[in-house]
């Protein structure tokens, strides 16, 4: 049909007021006052931190690594100045070195050992090239005649030997004599492991090395484990060769073998080893030794396989007797990450313990008799930095104010809690030596880090960073506005949740949301502190981002986050659905169209969301998702669900994999091929089954990449991937 003459000026009124507001908005997104996602990713509104500040025996001084990676500094807390260089490149004799990547100091300041070539092995382990440096003499060389890589070196207290792991056993070189020496000689891959940890051990207990000296420097106890019984399991490596070779590895996946772990000591005076007679089940766990300050007390903690049992024994070194010391039982689970905190001084050590409900320290007898509950109250203890034996000093994080913030606090013998941070938002702390100085960072949802220099009272010395220059950048962007809400849940308890609304937030109109989440035991998404992502950039693409922390997280008592053993998923999917319901029924949400996001127990959850959520999400992305917790590690899954033989109703409740058919909305998967944590396994198989169901569903893969999916232009790729999917879904 022919348009009249007037019909045609509107229509080109119309197309001109269109091109001209796609030109405003091209502009502001690309404008100096917009957020990019590309900058975002690469840190430009990342806050700046402070060096490594490492404590020395003198409380008035740290040392730190210069910027250009050449000298091992030695400067005053008090205005950070440098008064002595302990170690440079440039200037030692014998080797040369263009830079160093770290330093180990012995406690005399003697010699320093300084590494290059640094080789990632998993999240917390690593070798290098270790030299010794004569700090008397100048003098640099290698800390060992072999050639190759080496882990773990350890001074001794007195500071004339060093111990180290070379092909999973160990050597001992002693300064003074300029002598190396082998302590094991049954150290072999994939079998014995001697001083070091096995990967599940790394992963679950954050322990990459088990090896402790006693203080009169004569004893070096070790654990030695044997993995030769747990399962190998192999993943393809994507190399370019014309056929790719394989990657393998002990992996132990619930109610399979464990690593098998003894405890013993090498006395250097003998030339012996003891095995130390540690009553542990022969599938029980060591997760932590140390040396007390008595020389003959070496502190053994175990844990039994179902983690509900935390043992503490005294081994002494010479006879080999074990002295049980301490028993802590849970109905559900021991927080393992308690047992590395456990501060022990000459007479008396300091335990957290949740058996009042929630988490507090506990002060004893060096005999383990009870001597005080320091802190107490409907609140978590979230950190302990340790304990000033001198003033009786205990000093900690915790959240007694809200669950969404962190407070540092200290408390003495008497029970007197003292608040020693200020500011209202998130603060932690980093202590020096002899307990006179501490670092406090800070921030909250509007301020990005501040960190200071405080006195042992909290008095601010100095400011070390206070990110001005970004706080400034800041006030130049299109912000959007992240709020903090709770709300009810049917089963009558109250979550935390914040949202992320548009710079532009129009409140009569509708807008798509995203809920990210993680929803772990014990994890927290909602935190009133500073955050600059990828969400960010997509609220001010349209999108209103929420995030609501379940059933299960931190921060609100053991009953709270404990309440989803044996179940996990149920809860926390069950709750990111209320939370949609809920956050659907405000006026500007789009009830119609909501999507859920999560990577590794997040990426699981989101499984378990659409499967479970009623249809309430339209699409999902999940990043490296279990998709059955008989594929991951028995040591995470079993402290939270036992072992399959014991809990079969409860591993199928909780699987994805079974529960694929009621899997509702639509779906991207996401997962690195190379994935030695959360093996790529698990979105195999659940792809097959998707397939075998008929369901459709989008897939990103990237080969070799692990857990992290870690790479600049590899993270773009894939934030790009999720909003894509994302914007057209939604």
């Amino acid at each position: 049909m022919r348009q009249s003459f007037k019909q045609n000026i509107m229509k080109s009124s119309f197309l001109t007021l269109f091109l001209l507001a796609a030109f405003c908005l091209a502009s502001a997104q690309t404008g100096s006052n917009s957020l990019v996602l590309k900058d975002i990713l690469e840190g430009k509104y990342s806050p700046r931190g402070s060096e490594e500040m490492r404590p020395t025996s003198d409380p008035e001084y740290f040392t730190r690594l210069s910027s250009d990676r050449k000298a091992v500094l030695k400067c005053a807390y008090r205005t950070g100045a440098t008064v002595d260089t302990l170690f440079h490149a440039d200037r030692a004799r014998e080797t040369h070195l263009d830079k160093i990547d770290g330093y180990e100091i012995n406690s005399t300041g003697t010699r320093i050992l300084v590494y290059t070539d640094s080789e990632s092995i998993y999240r917390r382990s690593w070798k290098a090239r270790f030299y010794e440096y004569d700090t008397r003499r100048n003098y640099l060389k290698p800390l060992t005649e072999q050639d190759g890589k080496i882990m773990f070196p350890t001074f001794s207290p007195d500071g004339r030997m060093c111990a180290f792991v070379r092909d999973n056993n160990i050597f001992l070189k002693k300064f003074d004599y300029d002598t190396e020496s082998q302590i094991t000689k049954d150290g072999e891959a994939g079998k014995i492991i001697n001083g070091a940890t096995d990967w599940v051990y790394e992963e679950e207990f954050s322990t990459a090395k088990l090896m402790s000296w006693s203080a009169d420097s004569r004893f070096l106890a070790f654990v030695k484990t044997d993995e030769s019984q747990v399962p190998l399991y192999r993943f393809q490596e994507f190399d370019g060769s014309l056929y790719p070779g394989f990657y393998s590895y002990k992996y132990p996946k619930p109610g399979e073998n464990n690593s098998v772990v003894a405890v013993y000591a090498y006395d250097t005076e003998a030339k012996t080893t003891r095995k130390m007679e540690v009553p542990l089940d022969a599938d029980g766990y060591i997760p932590e030794i140390r040396f007390t300050e008595n020389i003959d007390q070496l502190a053994v903690m175990t844990l039994n396989r179902h983690q509900n049992r935390f043992d503490l024994y005294f081994a002494n070194p010479k006879s080999t007797v074990c002295k049980l010391i301490l028993r802590d039982e849970d109905k559900y689970y021991i927080d393992s990450d308690w047992i590395r905190d456990i501060r022990f001084t000459k007479d008396k050590f300091l335990y957290v313990s949740e058996k009042s409900g929630f988490s507090h320290i506990y002060l004893y007898s060096i005999n383990g008799v009870l001597q005080k509950q320091l802190t107490s109250g409907d609140w978590d203890v979230t950190a302990f930095y340790g304990y000033n034996a001198v003033t009786g000093t205990a000093y900690f994080q915790a959240a007694a104010e809200s669950p969404l913030r962190r407070e540092v606090y200290k408390v003495d013998e008497k029970g007197v809690k003292t608040k020693l941070s200020t500011q209202a938002g998130n603060n932690s702390a980093a202590f020096g030596g002899g307990f006179k100085y501490f670092t406090n960072r800070f921030s909250n949802a509007e301020t990005p880090s501040v960190i200071t220099l405080c006195d042992a009272n909290g008095k601010t010395v100095r400011t070390i960073a206070d990110n001005a220059a970004l706080a400034d950048l800041l006030k130049t962007v299109s912000l959007p506005k992240k709020e903090f809400f709770t709300f009810k849940i049917p089963s009558g308890e109250t979550l935390n949740g914040w949202i992320i609304k548009p710079a532009d937030f129009e409140p009569s109109r509708q807008y798509p949301l995203l809920m990210v989440q993680y929803s772990g035991p014990d994890s927290q998404t909602v935190l009133d502190r500073y955050e600059m992502d990828w969400c960010n950039y997509l609220a001010n693409q349209g999108f209103i981002i929420a995030a609501v922390d379940g059933r299960g997280t931190g921060a609100r008592g053991a009953e709270f986050r404990k309440q989803t053993y044996l179940k996990l998923g149920i809860m926390e999917s069950d709750d990111q659905a209320a939370a949609a319901k809920y956050l659907g029924s405000q006026p500007f949400i789009d009830a119609s169209r909501i999507a859920i996001w999560g990577w590794s127990f997040g990426g699981y959850n989101v499984l378990m969301s659409l499967s479970r959520g009623g249809g309430v999400f339209k699409a999902g992305v999940a990043i490296a998702p279990v998709t059955d917790w008989r594929f991951y590690d028995s040591v995470y899954t079993e402290r939270f669900m036992r072992t399959p033989q014991e809990n079969e109703s409860g591993y199928n409740a909780a699987s994805p994999l079974a529960l694929a058919g009621n899997l509702q909305g639509k779906l991207l998967l996401i997962h690195g091929t190379a994935d030695d944590n959360v093996h790529f396994q698990n979105t195999m198989y659940y792809a097959r089954r998707l397939e075998d169901l008929g369901k459709q569903f989008d897939m990103q893969i990237y080969p070799d990449k692990n857990h992290s999916i870690l790479g600049r232009e590899t993270r773009r790729h894939l934030y790009t991937r999720v909003i894509d999917f994302l914007e057209e879904n939604l």
